[in-house]
């Protein structure tokens, strides 16, 4: 088993990632942001069915947690959703999976799936998971958002990873209760992105993004479960920084404290409910 060896090989440098690839994931499949934290990660993502899974033993399987048993799986690639410059029609990787009560592994042979991988440089028939439960049973729904994610993070609109959040400015209006707060976040490739809540007397505070130095007036929120709303959703702080407040009055600060506050609400929880992260990238 040639294959294997070099598969050890590669993916021995990160002992981290190789020492616990494995397959468990919920029946009904990942949420949005789930989805997206592997979708994100993964250079590679393919569709395949399970050929063989060879059971690894010995000093090669030394790392594996308890309650689990490594396989080196081949698998007959269906479809390329991601990964440039295409890859075999057959894929080698190892993977690590959980016992039933009985102690026995699932059936993996002709089991059909969706990999979230990256490739393995010194062998190009080799493939390493982004994360321990990167092997998905595959299914026409997960297919389909799986693909909705892809091409929404490969599209040339596609919105930045958010690293912050910078200054916060508000300004008054000329009735009691009026008034405009703008909020700065900071971006992995300094690309403008800002938020905005508009109060009026009488009417709900409203919301909206902006992806570029104007604020569009007829902008509004993320709708849930797009690439924006998760951007958003899953790396903005709980709280306003207090450094985004510094050349703030006092009551002006506590408004847009209030208004960051009212934004999170609005977006809800990220829902992110793997135990393991993966690389957003």
């Amino acid at each position: 088993m040639p294959a294997l060896a070099l598969a050890f090989a590669a993916i021995g440098t990160q002992p981290a990632v190789a020492a616990n690839q494995a397959a468990a994931i919920a029946p009904a499949g990942p949420g949005y942001a789930d989805l997206a934290d592997l979708v994100l990660s993964a250079p590679v993502i393919v569709d395949a069915t399970i050929r063989s899974a060879t059971r690894i033993k010995g000093a090669e399987a030394a790392s594996v947690p308890p309650g689990q048993q490594r396989f080196y799986i081949e698998a007959d690639v269906t479809a390329l959703v991601r990964g440039a410059g295409g890859v075999p029609p057959r894929v080698g990787y190892l993977l690590d999976v959980g016992l039933d009560a009985r102690g026995r592994a699932p059936k993996l042979k002709k089991m059909r799936v969706l990999l979230f991988a990256r490739r393995v440089p010194s062998a190009p028939d080799q493939l390493q998971l982004v994360a321990p439960d990167a092997q998905l049973p595959w299914s026409a729904d997960l297919d389909a958002r799986t693909r909705a994610i892809t091409r929404d993070a490969l599209a040339q609109a596609a919105p930045p990873v958010i690293t912050g959040v910078g200054n916060a400015f508000h300004v008054p209006g000329s009735l009691p209760g009026e008034g405009e707060t703008q909020i700065f976040l900071t971006t992995s490739d300094n690309r403008p992105v800002s938020l905005s809540v508009l109060r009026r007397p009488g009417e709900q505070p409203r919301w909206a993004v902006a992806l570029s130095e104007i604020v569009d007036e007829a902008a509004g929120p993320p709708q849930r479960d797009t690439l924006l709303w998760y951007r958003l959703a899953c790396a903005l702080p709980d709280t306003l920084p207090d450094a985004s407040t510094d050349q703030l009055q006092g009551s002006d600060a506590e408004i847009a404290r209030e208004d960051y506050r009212f934004v999170l609400a609005a977006l809800g929880p990220c829902g992110r409910a793997r135990q393991v992260p993966t690389a957003n990238t």
